[in-house]
């Protein structure tokens, strides 16, 4: 079926893909990041969280998020650079 798209269907197909993967990335980064942070940060489940809970989670998510640009970044210059070679 692919050699029957057309080059502009080809690059509107690559771009829906694109934005799929990110999303489903994105879902998969705050379902994590979530599960993580909850279980080193809220040691007492309760109604509200207290000061330190609050302290803990912003900056568990923070990290988590700097981690996961961090790794993103390095794995698209990797794929970058892959693609300069062939």
């Amino acid at each position: 079926m692919e050699g029957n798209l057309s080059d502009s269907e080809r690059e509107q197909l690559m771009q829906n893909l694109k934005q799929q993967i990110a999303v489903a990335n994105t879902q998969e980064l705050l379902v994590k990041m979530t599960e993580k942070c909850f279980k080193k940060c809220i040691l007492k489940p309760g109604t509200t969280l207290d000061s330190t809970e609050q302290k803990c989670l912003a900056m568990c998510m923070d990290r988590y998020i700097d981690s996961f640009n961090l790794v993103s970044r390095a794995y698209g210059d990797r794929i970058q650079r892959e693609r300069n070679r062939m």
